[in-house]
């Protein structure tokens, strides 16, 4: 899978700078099983994993984006019925999946985690729940890439911080290409910018053996074990629950049932768990998969497929215009009064306003995403990922609103102020009246281009399980494989979107052009 433990440490440094699916009817039914008793048995048991792009881990069902789906999926909901609790998936960005844990947002996390030494060092381990290898992946047409000593001389790819990845590093006649995500991987490959792909069991069978376009060819490769990853030192009760779990689950043969369904029993899971029996179970999972995502022939079919994911993206869409008009109210009213003190409070506030532009100006807004939703919780503020969306896109904003605003406030002549005195204002009446009204009708057309930005920046808190526009785009398109057609419509939202507020600042600018023109006419 992907980089967990270099990506999972750089966003773990927040917390450290504060210290603080169904089967066939004839399909042999699981044996009734007694819940493990434990304290928490009435409780909900929370996992974590990301389902935007993980097939076939935990994903979204493609013949009913509202469900939950995978092989992980599966394991999980069995585990949570045997140990008497109700299993309930946690979305998180790959990213955020460890800092999440260590958070205590759920209490574990399945998402085909790799047992390295590296990854035991971060996270503790349960016991394996699936074994596979490493396979490669080439083009239907390619011929010759059939062996792992056949691929020196070749540009091969596969996803960061793997097995595969370290393999191939130790090889000095092989270009290796990291990747983040698998559908930007084989998009490579199709488009001839990669010769193969080296990359886990699962992943190999349902992107490349489910594409028309590619086929797996060779032996396996290496060997490599997945396990559920808990807090380091944490949850140890529940450790030893999951195991004897996962335990009884291989001696009754329920796991087996289960990969099975998806098509993935291996041989190295037959080897580890001593079970080389044929239940006669039928790859219904695999198949469904299979005919979901299978190529649409025809415009019609096209079409079809196209409106049917409407939904997905219009409630998308109003989650995106949600978070963007959330954070841009704040930005305003903070930018205003940012800008105020800046000009005309004391020396000692005009220095923290400045500071504090400069800081927020001065450093990523994705850290301040990150830093809001994963490092607040080490002093014990937590927020939802919407409220963690809209202050942290706001006070981003609210800079550079502030100089804006200042730069408004500078365009109105001095003499407004005095004359506004003059007339026995306060200063507060005279700023509240005169100044930032003439201040305001300057800086409208900037705002609401700010606004249009705003919409486009708000991709960035999908890193905190919002699922907008863009997120709504990695998903579908990395299930269908299709990038072209719906980003087409993803980039339609965006811009319908911002359409009317790009109106709203021509109005103004005209609005402003107008007005200045009588000014100077009645002058």
């Amino acid at each position: 899978m992907k980089a967990l433990v270099l990506r999972a440490l750089a966003l773990a440094m927040v917390g450290l700078f504060l210290q603080g699916p169904a089967a066939l009817a004839q399909e042999p039914e699981s044996p009734p099983v007694q819940p493990v008793a434990s304290p928490a048995s009435a409780t909900v048991l929370k996992w974590g994993a990301d389902g935007t792009s993980n097939v076939p881990y935990t994903f979204h069902d493609p013949s009913d984006e509202n469900r939950m789906s995978g092989f992980e999926y599966d394991i999980m909901e069995e585990i949570g019925r045997r140990l008497g609790r109700e299993s309930q998936f946690v979305q998180n960005d790959w990213d955020g999946l460890i800092p999440g844990l260590q958070r205590n947002f759920y209490e574990m996390v399945i998402c085909g985690i790799e047992m390295t030494p590296e990854h035991m060092d971060a996270v503790d381990f349960s016991q394996p729940y699936y074994m596979t290898s490493e396979r490669i992946v080439v083009r239907r047409d390619q011929a010759g890439l059939d062996s792992y000593e056949r691929l020196g001389g070749h540009v091969i790819g596969t996803v960061k911080d793997t097995l595969a990845e370290r393999m191939m590093g130790e090889r000095h006649d092989i270009t290796v290409r990291g990747y983040d995500e698998e559908s930007n991987m084989f998009a490579d490959l199709r488009n001839k910018r990669l010769d193969a792909i080296l990359i886990d069991g699962p992943i190999a069978l349902f992107y490349g053996e489910a594409d028309p376009d590619f086929r797996i060819v060779g032996p396996p490769v290496g060997h490599l074990s997945y396990g559920i990853a808990f807090a380091k030192g944490a949850n140890i009760e529940l450790r030893h629950q999951v195991d004897a779990a996962l335990k009884a689950m291989v001696a009754d043969g329920t796991l087996h049932r289960i990969l099975a369904r998806w098509n993935l029993w291996t041989p190295e899971m037959a080897a580890w768990t001593g079970d080389y029996s044929e239940p006669g179970v039928a790859p219904t999972e695999w198949q469904r998969y299979i005919a979901a995502t299978m190529p649409t022939q025809g415009w019609r079919a096209r079409l079809k497929r196209y409106v049917s994911f409407l939904p997905l993206i219009g409630k998308g869409a109003v989650m995106t215009l949600a978070v963007s008009a959330c954070a841009m109210v704040l930005a305003v009213a903070l930018g205003l009064v940012l800008a105020l003190a800046r000009r005309y409070g004391p020396t000692w506030v005009a220095m923290l306003a400045t500071l504090y532009i400069e800081i927020v100006r001065g450093t990523p807004l994705l850290i301040q995403i990150l830093f809001i939703f994963y490092g607040l919780p080490g002093l014990g503020i937590r927020l939802s990922p919407f409220v963690a969306g809209v202050i942290g896109l706001g006070l981003n904003y609210a800079a550079y609103e502030a100089e804006n605003y200042r730069a408004g406030l500078q365009s109105v002549a001095r003499g407004q102020m005095e004359a506004a005195t003059a007339l026995n204002m306060t200063h507060t009446q005279a700023l509240r009246y005169v100044v930032v009204p003439q201040a305001f009708r300057v800086v409208v057309p900037v705002m609401t281009n700010d606004f249009i930005s705003l919409l486009k920046d708000s991709s960035l808190v999908s890193i905190i399980t919002l699922t907008e526009l863009s997120q709504t785009y990695v998903r579908l398109s990395s299930t269908y494989f299709d990038y072209f057609g719906t980003g087409l419509m993803v980039g339609g939202a965006y811009l319908l979107l911002g359409l009317p507020f790009v109106r709203l600042a021509r109005m103004a600018e005209r609005r402003l052009a107008v007005s200045e023109r009588r000014s100077g006419a009645h002058h």
